[in-house]
């Protein structure tokens, strides 16, 4: 299924924020952070990217927009925290629950590496939490190696 990227207007960018904020506080809290740890941490982390209360071309917020022109995800790449300004970096892609299997985060990930080789980069990187498995699949399938491996054991 085709789809494209649009970037995320100024209207629907504040909901977007509080959405990924909660979404990334969830996932830390599923890894093991207390829900007060994992509110911190997400908060901190996502106003520290976007203090300005916009994205930027080199930390940009996409929807994914399909051929009928509906929101079917969205997806945030931009530089890495690393200094090394052609390494880049996934922070978040999501297809919505209900448009998923049908080849559209493919298309998000080759997008994605458009766009982040148009402004530079030479690598592109993600991190993946060990528990969504259909995301790891589709980074393994895409051609994501791993390059680091946290692990723990719950006594």
């Amino acid at each position: 299924m085709p789809v494209h990227l649009v970037p995320m207007s100024p209207e629907r960018f504040p909901a977007w924020l509080e959405r990924s904020r909660d979404e990334y506080e969830r996932d830390l809290i599923v890894t093991g952070e207390s829900h007060e740890e994992a509110r911190r941490h997400s908060a901190e982390s996502m106003d520290g990217v976007f203090a300005s209360g916009a994205p930027t071309a080199l930390n940009a917020v996409f929807d994914l927009v399909d051929e009928l022109e509906r929101y079917v995800g969205y997806l945030w790449l931009g530089r890495s925290d690393s200094g090394d300004d052609t390494s880049w970096w996934i922070w978040d892609v999501l297809v919505d629950e209900h448009h998923r299997g049908r080849g559209i985060g493919r298309e998000a990930m080759n997008l994605a590496e458009d766009y982040a080789r148009s402004h530079g980069a030479q690598t592109l990187g993600l991190s993946v939490f060990a528990f969504n498995a259909a995301a790891r699949t589709l980074y393994d399938s895409v051609g994501y190696e791993p390059v680091s491996v946290k692990m723990r054991k719950t006594l």
